[in-house]
């Protein structure tokens, strides 16, 4: 009887170099990512099973997946060949599928690596110190034909933050509210308040930072209006950690106290349905606003959408983005609102 593996051939592994020609393609890159997850299965896996896991939308040729490997190959990817029970199978050699330091596949390492550009608006924080440390870790353990692919994939993949603030002013600020959540401690700060211009002591206790629409947030309770508040990080003043201990507010869930936000405020939940001209409708359906969002296409291309969110002028600012685009339909007080301030707009 044949045995399991009849012979095995390992792909010696080339120099680093830099390569030219031989550097894949945008459409390529897409395959080949998806091949090399494939190969990471202790399995490997057959030419057959690789055609398969070609996403649909890619030719799935195996004449071209036999040259998706060769390319892999030329890069410096170790593969191993395996022949056996008639069938051949490929996969990527022992100590390169899995680095036993940190339990990761080379291609989970790729995309850690590759999400940095993700912590720059927490540029000279701790938690972006922290964080860019540990991705360090992750790009030393990397082999180098993997950071070849990582500037090949930089020229497939870019990631535009927005508008966002910028931390590094604030990194002192950042840092002790992180310790006074870790250790469950009161603090005493002064936050200046945009809406009433002015500056007040409190005794907060700090239950979350939360990052939303390029600005951090402290999620706490505050002892001066005997509730939970939202306090931009960038308008307090000072902070200092007290001895006090605190517990968080019985049954208080952080998901849930932002769940009713468009984008960051907060404010009573109202029923809101939306309809939006057929030209808006083309790319609004598009995108998911908020968690309750629902939509109805209508028969004429326009489109009606519903909400369960927070009434407030963050709300009425975000509508009026879409110019005369759109009709608030309900509630009839937000369409008054709406209907102001395009007024103050124009200046009438």
């Amino acid at each position: 009887m044949e045995s399991q593996t009849d012979y095995i051939r390992i792909c010696p592994n080339p120099p680093r170099l830099i390569i030219g020609s031989l550097m894949p393609r945008n459409d390529q890159i897409t395959r080949q990512w998806h091949l090399l997850r494939r190969l990471e299965s202790s399995r490997g896996a057959t030419l057959e099973e690789l055609v398969q896991s070609v996403p649909d939308d890619f030719p799935k040729n195996p004449r071209t997946v036999r040259r998706d490997l060769e390319a892999l190959e030329a890069v410096g990817f170790p593969l191993v060949t395996e022949h056996g029970n008639g069938q051949s199978r490929w996969r990527l050699i022992e100590g390169f599928r899995d680095i036993p330091a940190l339990g990761f596949s080379a291609t989970e390492l790729m995309a850690l690596t590759f999400s940095r550009k993700l912590l720059r608006p927490l540029e000279g924080t701790e938690i972006q110190s922290a964080l860019n440390s540990a991705l360090n870790k992750v790009a030393s353990a990397l082999p180098p034909q993997g950071h070849e692919y990582l500037r090949a994939l930089d020229n497939l993949f870019s990631i535009g933050l927005g508008p966002h603030k910028n931390y590094q002013q604030y990194k002192n600020t950042v840092d002790l509210i992180t310790q006074a959540i870790d250790k469950s401690r009161t603090a005493q700060i002064r936050y200046f308040s945009a809406s009433r211009n002015l500056t007040t002591r409190r005794e907060v206790d700090p239950y979350r930072l939360w990052y939303a629409a390029g600005g951090l947030y402290l999620i706490a309770y505050c002892h001066l209006r005997k509730d939970v508040r939202l306090f931009a990080v960038e308008r307090i003043r000072s902070i200092t950690l007290t001895d006090h201990p605190y517990q968080m507010t019985l049954g208080f869930n952080v998901e849930e106290y932002v769940q009713d936000a468009l984008i960051v405020m907060r404010g009573r939940r109202i029923d809101l349905e939306l309809l939006f001209s057929k030209t808006a409708a083309a790319w609004v359906k598009d995108k998911l606003w908020h968690p309750s969002q629902e939509t109805n296409a209508l028969k004429d291309g326009r489109l009606k959408m519903s909400f369960k969110v927070a009434d407030n002028d963050e709300l009425v600012g975000w509508i009026l983005s879409f110019g005369g685009q759109v009709r608030v339909v309900r509630p009839e007080t937000l369409r008054q609102k709406v209907k102001t301030e395009a007024k103050k707009i124009l200046g009438a």
